[in-house]
C-alpha cells in the first residue's frame, strides 16, 4: 500500500456505484469510520491510498467533501482484496466515476475507489471488444474506430468511463450502452470475479439492475464498418454536443431524466430558469438540463438549485423532474425555506 498526501490521475469506474454502502449498498454507512478499521481494510494493497482526500479534485463538477480514504487499486486483484478486507472490517466501499455525480460537502465515509488503473482493452473475435472499467469512453471509441468497429458513435463527447457507462446505462439521443453491451465483469461482495451476461440484466432509462459488487470490465458487441464513416459520424455528433452543451465548464452531465414526450431541458427553459443561480451553481445558459459550477459552488448550492427547479417545473406542469445525477455522501439536505433562484 502506497500512501500519499496528494491526488493525481483521472477518476475511473462507476459513478457512485457502491458495494458496502450507497447506491447498491448492503450495509449502512457508519457515521464515522475508525482509522484502525481503514488500515485493516487497506492492508497489503499495491495501489495508492490518500487519507482525508478532498473529492472535488476528482469529480467533473469540481465539488465534494473529503473521503476517509481515496484508493486507486493497482489492478483487479487489488479490487478483490479491498472488497474482501473491507467487508471483514465493516468498512463501506464506493466506486467513484466523477461524472453524473454530486458528492455532498461532508464527504464520504469509508473507502472511495478510483479505477483509473483498470485501462486494458482487447479486440476479440466477431467484432467484440473487452474494456476494463477505468477506460475513458472517448478512448474506447477511438480504439473501436481504429479497428473499424462501429456501435459507439453515440458516445462522442461523453467524458465518463466504461464502468460508469455500464452502471448508468449511459446514452444519448443516438443510442445507449445496452445496445452494445454483451457481458459485465464484476467483483462480488465476497471479493470474487464473476461475469454476468447482459441478456440476464434488466435495463431501463439511465439504469441497469446489477448484482451487488464492483464493475471492473465489460464486453461490447460492435459491428464492422468503414473507419472513415465511423470517424465522420462521431465527429459530427461531437460538434453538435460542443454547440449545444456546456462542455468547457465544470458540470456532471444531464441533471434530470427526460420525462415522456418531452425533455427536461425544455421544461426548465419554459419555466424561465436558464441562467438561474444559487451561489456559484448555475443553470447553464447553453442547455437548461445542465448545471455548471461557476467557480466556488458547493454541493448545498447545487442541491438548492435542483430543488428550486423541481418546484418551479412542478408548479407549472404538474410533473416532478427525476434526478439523473447520483447524490452521495454526508451533508445538509435542501433548505426547507429556499431563498429562490435569482
Amino acid at each position: 500500500m502506497h500512501s500519499r498526501s496528494e491526488l493525481s490521475g483521472n477518476p475511473g469506474g462507476a459513478p457512485g456505484a457502491c458495494l458496502h454502502g450507497g447506491a447498491r449498498g448492503v450495509d449502512d454507512t457508519p457515521a464515522m469510520v475508525r482509522r484502525h478499521d481503514l488500515t485493516v481494510a487497506l492492508s497489503g494493497l499495491r495501489g495508492d491510498v490518500v487519507f482525508d482526500a478532498p473529492l472535488e479534485a476528482v469529480t467533473s463538477l469540481r465539488i465534494g467533501g473529503p473521503a476517509d480514504a481515496l484508493v486507486t487499486p493497482a489492478d483487479v486483484r487489488d479490487v478483490c482484496r479491498i472488497v474482501r478486507q473491507a467487508r471483514t472490517a465493516h468498512v463501506p466501499v464506493m466506486v467513484l466515476g466523477g461524472t453524473n455525480l454530486l458528492v455532498k460537502d461532508g464527504g464520504v465515509r469509508g473507502v472511495v475507489l478510483i479505477l483509473s488503473n483498470l485501462v486494458a482493452m482487447t479486440r476479440e473475435e466477431d467484432a467484440r471488444v473487452f474494456a476494463e472499467a477505468g477506460v475513458r469512453m472517448p478512448v474506447l471509441m477511438g480504439f473501436a474506430a481504429h479497428h473499424a468497429l462501429s456501435g459507439l458513435e453515440w458516445a462522442a463527447g461523453i467524458p465518463g468511463t466504461v464502468g460508469g457507462a455500464v452502471v448508468m446505462n449511459a446514452g444519448t439521443r443516438l443510442g445507449e450502452m445496452r445496445h452494445c453491451l454483451e457481458a459485465v465483469r464484476m467483483v462480488n461482495p465476497q471479493g470474487q470475479v464473476r461475469t454476468h451476461a447482459a441478456a440476464d440484466l434488466a435495463f431501463a432509462y439511465r439504469h441497469v439492475s446489477l448484482p451487488d459488487g464492483v464493475v471492473v470490465g465489460a464486453w461490447l458487441q460492435l459491428a464492422r464498418a468503414s473507419r472513415s464513416h465511423i470517424e465522420a459520424s462521431a465527429r459530427s455528433y461531437l460538434q453538435y454536443r460542443k454547440h449545444s452543451q456546456p462542455l468547457s465548464q465544470p458540470n456532471a452531465g444531464s441533471v434530470f431524466k427526460n420525462p415522456p414526450q418531452t425533455t427536461a431541458g425544455r421544461l426548465i427553459e419554459e419555466a424561465g430558469l436558464k441562467g438561474a443561480r444559487v451561489g456559484d451553481a448555475q443553470v447553464s445558459t447553453r442547455h437548461a438540463n445542465f448545471l455548471v459550477n461557476l467557480g466556488r459552488a458547493r454541493a448545498s448550492d447545487m442541491l438548492q438549485l435542483i430543488a428550486n427547479i423541481q418546484r418551479a417545473v412542478f408548479r407549472r406542469t404538474g410533473m416532478m423532474l427525476e434526478l439523473e445525477w447520483k447524490v452521495v455522501g454526508e451533508g445538509d439536505d435542501v433548505d426547507p425555506h429556499p431563498h429562490g433562484t435569482r
